[in-house]
């Protein structure tokens, strides 16, 4: 069972890199054309600046869970490091529980979010709702919490080679 979700989570994992680095580049793209049509054709187009904080909001969450399973986050170790190991299996236990809880605080009332505004137009951007644009934090928030479960029941993943894809 356990190697079941571990490989799930490898492919969460490369599909959650691969549109954190897809939207990360469409954002870098769109803002460009942006300013382009503003200043140099005169012409303000309505759709650049909702697409690219889309994009912004998406590569934000979702890449936030791929730098989580791959441990690349900002850590502040000094502390945990001179702790004894079972003083550093304390913290890892805590910061696991605060994880679990903050991202499912964060699924719940962004969920709530999505289904609030889900009616909702965008006026720049009709196309979507507003509760649409938000989909990014549920998801986001949702992978984070497979990843957390995964470190909890099965321990850190970031020295399988799957995980290190990025960091050579």
């Amino acid at each position: 069972m356990g190697r079941i979700y571990i490989s799930a989570m490898d492919i969460l994992y490369l599909i959650a890199m691969w549109v954190s680095g897809l939207t990360l580049l469409v954002m870098t793209l769109i803002i460009p054309v942006g300013i382009f049509a503003r200043y140099v054709l005169n012409s303000a187009l309505s759709w650049p600046e909702p697409v690219a904080i889309i994009c912004m909001v998406t590569f934000t969450f979702v890449g936030a869970a791929v730098s989580y399973r791959a441990c690349s986050h900002i850590a502040v170790s000094m502390v945990t490091d001179r702790l004894p190991e079972s003083g550093k299996r304390v913290c890892s236990f805590l910061t696991n529980m605060l994880m679990l809880l903050i991202s499912g605080f964060i699924l719940y009332y962004s969920t709530q979010l999505c289904i609030e505004l889900w009616e909702q137009p965008v006026a720049e951007f009709p196309i979507l709702t507003a509760g649409e644009t938000y989909l990014p934090l549920p998801i986001g928030s949702l992978i984070t919490l497979l990843f957390i479960v995964e470190r909890i029941c099965f321990g850190p993943q970031d020295k399988r080679p799957v995980v290190m894809l990025g960091s050579a």
